[in-house]
């Protein structure tokens, strides 16, 4: 007997422990694993040089979030004594451990990326980051003065540390340069010279050095570019004209000693620190729940410090008083090799001139074949339900759905819930406009959607002084859930048309996360829809539903009665098999239904962009599961859910991960898919994105994640796929229409706008 029969026979199902520890990884972990793998797109050389920018960029704003929601949260635990074990087996303390290490790690490994592939590489196109301003030309070196002298010296505020002046806020994110200075020896005594002596931990009796700050304004360009005719070079041989920037912390530091003229300046080093930033209300308190988040969002700005990111080779007198005023430890500290805060990359990304570095193999968002411009969008949905691809497919029909409601004079009431819209978002002007024309609106606006809460508040103060009925969602939880309904009068009655979706009502994240959406006009969804609005705005919960799902009381249960059926049919020796497409799947209820059917031999094949909290390869209880990861060019967003059903396929999509948030403390709607075409089209991103050999990385039983094994197999892109094949089926559609004699608009264009 081998030793993996073996192992199989002890791990039977009777005597499997389903929730032991070692069957699961820790969430955070998992997380971090996920930005590697964008960090892998950056360090590919397979992606053209400014993509290889964004995602570095990318990696940047993830950790900071990571670090002010997931880093925060655990420090609080910690704080407050939790001991609970995660299901991974770790305690609070422990991950944080786990978290520090492996985040240094990861960072030596941003900066490495940066210093030996990308900052050559673009020098190589023509692209220099220049270090300091001793490296300018005389040249640049005038355009800098006087930018200085400006632009950016009546911006910036220096500020000094003494008995009289306590050490100053630091804000959240922001970068900034700090200082040691000693005071000249001939300079006289000014008004501003110290009378008392400076706190022991600002000022060394030894060295008799004073510290100060100078925040980089964030309303000022991060990236200078300097003047192209001071570089007195031609263009390179790939045609590229040589382009020179300077980053504006670079600028300030080299010019700090304008700042303070009766001082030496002994040291200087950029620093950018985090703060705790998840929001703790208490909703049940609070009177008027837009104020009371009003607050926490100032508070916000200065939450504890719980992470130091400062230049390498600092001198550690200047480090030091960081870290006692920040009440920092050492391990919190990062020491950075290069430029604080990667993110401006994605400035360095838009310059002019080197449109050739960019990835233009994806094409721009094609039409709906079921809508065409110009189309009857009621009567198209009437025809069938109708199955929309973001960002293959253009977002305008969602944008058209509640502007036409807003102007039909058939339309009765628009209801919509809106998670995070954009900054001059279309849909919410239809709405203001639909309530200005006289219907019923109500909208349900999320405050508490995590740094989207003050944009959130803007448009809910605008819909309200537009005439709409605005809701704020249910206490103690966030409403996440898409929905749209538009209620019409027409010759036959009252007819409800209903959008539902996994994405947001975005129209600029539309062009950059797959999603996917469904119109329809069956009664049994209207009916739901509107149960769903009624639970909402009021306290009416209905007994049961026609065919929507709803977390957090009837999803879980579902999800896992799903899984379950599964399961069972693999023991009758029938058809069973589960395809799941999401974000992310940490919940232990859902893993470990998913375990039970793998034990029982049910193919389970997940498609995991984010966290995934399942161990696979596990003898007797994952051989039968496979998880994939996609990423791409996209955002990998949608959720897609199919259960063989003993060879009678079920699909559902919706707003839900499989995550305890998701199904335990939001709103959330997952819906069905009913007509065949929809089926169809949903089945066949889950067949492409299984058979991905570009984008995908494949869970390992360790817990890493490794790039699919392309011997012998087909390259397949799946996003480019997808992108090709809706190109395709929208030149069909017209040519259909023309052969039609159906009007087509000549200014219609399918290559890129």
């Amino acid at each position: 007997m081998s030793e993996k029969e073996k192992n199989k026979k002890e791990l039977s199902p009777e005597d499997i422990r389903w929730r032991n520890p070692k069957y699961y990884f820790n969430r955070e972990l998992s997380w971090l694993q996920f930005d590697r793998r964008c960090l892998s797109e950056a360090r590919s050389k397979e992606n053209p040089l400014m993509e290889r920018l964004n995602f570095l960029s990318i990696t940047a704003s993830n950790l900071d979030e990571f670090f002010m929601v997931r880093v925060a949260s655990l420090q609080d635990m910690c704080k407050a004594g939790y001991s609970k074990k995660d299901i991974s087996g770790m305690t609070a303390g422990e991950q944080l451990e786990a978290i520090i290490q492996d985040t240094h790690d990861f960072v030596d490994m941003q900066y490495s990326t940066l210093n030996r592939q990308i900052i050559p590489a673009l020098r190589e196109e023509g692209i220099t980051i220049v270090d300091g301003t001793q490296q300018l030309t005389s040249e640049e070196k005038a355009f800098v003065d006087e930018y200085f002298e400006t632009e950016v010296y009546p911006v910036i505020t220096p500020m000094a540390v003494d008995s009289s002046r306590p050490f100053p806020l630091i804000l959240n994110k922001s970068l900034n340069i700090g200082a040691l200075l000693k005071r000249k020896e001939n300079a006289g005594r000014g008004i501003l010279t110290h009378t008392k002596k400076s706190r022991k931990s600002l000022k060394s009796e030894k060295d008799n050095l004073e510290f100060a700050t100078v925040q980089v304004p964030s309303v000022l360009p991060r990236v200078i570019r300097l003047p192209e005719e001071a570089t007195g070079e031609t263009a390179l041989q790939d045609g590229h004209v040589p382009v020179r920037v300077i980053l504006l912390e670079t600028v300030i530091r080299d010019y700090i000693g304008e700042l303070f003229q009766s001082y030496d300046v002994v040291c200087t080093a950029p620093f950018r620190i985090m703060r705790n930033a998840d929001m703790d209300i208490d909703e049940d308190e609070a009177e008027d729940l837009l104020k009371e988040i009003e607050k926490s969002l100032k508070q916000r700005r200065h939450g504890e410090a719980i992470r130091l990111e400062i230049e390498a080779g600092a001198d550690r007198r200047l480090t030091q008083i960081l870290e006692e005023e920040l009440k920092l430890d050492e391990k919190e500290v990062f020491h950075i090799d290069g430029p604080l805060d990667l993110t401006f990359l994605s400035k360095v990304r838009k310059v002019e001139g080197f449109e050739d570095l960019h990835e233009h193999r994806y094409l721009p968002p094609q039409e709906v074949p079921e809508l065409p411009e110009g189309c009857d969008i009621f009567a198209q949905i009437r025809k069938g339900d109708i199955f929309l691809s973001h960002p293959y497919e253009t977002f305008q029909p969602v944008v058209d759905f509640v502007a036409k409601a807003a102007v039909d004079p058939d339309v009765l009431a628009i209801k919509q819930t809106l998670y995070r819209v954009s900054g001059n978002s279309p849909i919410v002007a239809a709405l203001a406009k639909a309530a200005d024309n006289g219907k019923q609106v109500t909208v349900l606006v999320e405050l508490k959607a995590r740094f989207d809460e003050e944009n959130n508040i803007v448009w809910a103060r605008m819909l309200e002084k537009a005439g709409c009925h605005v809701i704020y969602g249910l206490v103690g939880l966030k409403t996440h859930s898409k929905i749209t309904l538009v209620v019409r009068r027409e010759e036959d009655g009252i007819r409800r048309y209903v959008h539902l979706a996994t994405g947001n009502y975005n129209d600029t994240t539309a062009k950059l996360y797959t999603d996917v959406g469904l119109m329809t006009c069956k009664e049994h969804f209207g009916e739901d829809a509107t149960a769903v609005f009624n639970m909402l705005s009021g306290y009416s919960e209905p007994r049961s539903w026609n065919c929507l799902i709803l977390a957090p009381i009837w999803m879980k249960d579902r999800f896992v009665y799903l899984i379950g059926r599964e399961e069972e049919n693999a023991r009758k020796g029938e058809p069973a098999r589960i395809v799941a497409k999401m974000n992310s799947l940490c919940d232990p209820d859902i893993i470990e239904a998913l375990y039970k059917a793998s034990a029982a031999g049910v193919k389970i094949d997940l498609i995991v962009r984010g966290i995934c909290c399942l161990r696979v390869g596990i003898p007797g209880v994952s051989e039968n599961i496979t998880v994939r990861s996609i990423v791409g060019n996209f955002l990998e967003h949608a959720r897609i859910f199919m259960f063989e059903n003993a060879g009678h396929p079920e699909f559902y999509a919706g707003s839900a991960d499989w995550m305890p948030r998701n199904l335990d403390r939001r709103v959330e709607i997952v819906f069905p898919l009913e007509d065949e075409s929809v089926r169809a089209k949903a089945w066949h991103i889950l067949e492409t994105e299984l058979a991905d050999t570009e984008q995908a990385s494949i869970l390992q039983p360790d817990g890493t994640y490794e790039k699919v094994d392309r011997r012998g197999k087909a390259k397949v892109n799946s996003q480019l796929q997808l992108g090709e094949e809706a190109a395709e089926a929208a030149r069909k559609a017209r040519a259909v229409m023309r052969e039609q004699r159906v009007f087509v608009p000549e200014e219609h264009h399918e290559t890129e706008e």
